[in-house]
């Protein structure tokens, strides 16, 4: 069984953030000012660029965070994943649709429709270990689910929904 946690010096920033992003237009939403590592577009009401809101590693960090351990079949023992619940991530930009694009620094791309996301997973994990993770180790960010925790994530389809290197989400009708 997997376990949550949510660190409580970030507790209220997080709740603040959640609760102030659905409310929030382009003028209103915060602009990253680290290097931009994930950007969401499509079917959203909240912006802080060109139709797009985009995250550096801070602001991400900023926002609830959810973990659990798990093995996975491209990693060779159990690892401590760390990161935004993706639907913490969709609701604070105002997503809304039937399914998401995720796509890969590399330009490759997944749909992962948003009925078969929950309130605790997957994560956009940032953090393996408690480090951050390179573009050569499958970072710097990458959709993890619970595998060890239930069959439903031990199928072909979720492992295909996996995908690091993570750039860009577009929510879609």
């Amino acid at each position: 069984m997997p376990q949550f946690s949510v660190p409580t010096g970030r507790l209220a920033a997080a709740f603040a953030f959640l609760l102030l992003a659905p409310a929030t237009s382009f003028a209103e939403m915060a602009a990253p000012t680290g290097e931009v590592i994930l950007t969401i577009d499509g079917s959203i009401t909240s912006t802080n660029a060109d139709g797009a809101a985009q995250f550096d590693l801070d602001m991400l960090k900023a926002m609830p965070v959810s973990g659990f351990d798990t093995t996975t079949t491209w990693t060779d023992r159990m690892h401590r994943f760390d990161g935004v619940p993706l639907k913490a991530l969709l609701e604070a930009v105002g997503g809304e649709g039937t399914k998401i694009t995720a796509t890969a620094l590399n330009n490759y791309a997944v749909d992962i429709p948003l009925d078969a996301i929950k309130d605790d997973a997957p994560i956009v994990a940032y953090h393996i270990d408690g480090e951050t993770f390179s573009r050569r180790d499958k970072g710097p960010l990458w959709i993890v689910f619970p595998y060890d925790s239930s069959p439903e994530y031990q199928t072909e389809l979720v492992y295909g929904w996996s995908i690091w290197q993570l750039s860009t989400l577009t929510i879609a009708e």
